[in-house]
């Protein structure tokens, strides 16, 4: 007694199986191999810096990337955001804490009195993305604001006077993308590698 294993495929079936595995593979050789080769290629040959991780060396070592926050904790550099993920890009995230949350509440208030008995100033003056973690974790950006904030404490700590210190978060700011989106903004890695260079030609 047949069985439906047993029976041959109809040639519908097999008429219809040949362009859908041809199609399939040519979808996957398309959209699969040559547009990952092709866009890969034009990106290094367009923007080679972006598409290596926007990596920035120092005499000739790796110190960081543009995209990805660092922990300064030393009172000679300024500070970044806080991350709630400890700047981990492998596990990049918020705190995904409603702003109602006691806990949040009560980090906000201790980065708050931290930053402010840092850099002496009131709690009033301690700017948002000071006391907030951003939403990936990994932010590498702080606002103008947030800089200029720190400019008193790194001047005293690098034995250097505050207009020149001031003079060097000004030439970083990085205004809004276009004009048009974003906010201008401060590179905290960018702008303590160029702290240390100040710091080696004024001694």
């Amino acid at each position: 007694m047949n069985t439906l294993e047993n029976l041959p495929l109809s040639t519908e079936i097999q008429s219809a199986l040949r362009p859908s595995i041809g199609l399939t593979l040519v979808g996957f050789l398309i959209a699969g191999v040559l547009y990952s080769v092709l866009s890969v290629s034009i990106a290094q040959l367009v923007f080679p810096k972006q598409a290596n991780g926007s990596l920035i060396e120092l005499n000739g070592k790796i110190v960081g990337s543009s995209l990805v926050g660092q922990n300064f904790v030393s009172e000679q550099y300024f500070h970044a955001r806080s991350s709630a993920v400890s700047y981990n890009v492998d596990g990049m995230a918020g705190s995904n804490l409603a702003v109602s949350n006691p806990d949040l509440q009560k980090q906000i208030k201790e980065r708050t009195m931290q930053f402010a008995q840092n850099n002496h100033i009131s709690e009033q003056q301690v700017p948002n993305d000071m006391v907030t973690a951003s939403g990936s974790g990994i932010d590498p950006d702080i606002s103008p604001d947030s800089a200029l904030l720190q400019v008193k404490r790194v001047a005293q700590q690098r034995h250097l006077s505050e207009s020149q210190v001031k003079k060097l978060v000004q030439q970083q700011i990085q205004p809004a993308q276009f004009g048009l989106y974003g906010q201008a903004r401060v590179n905290v890695l960018q702008l303590n590698l160029a702290l240390d260079q100040l710091s080696s030609t004024t001694r």
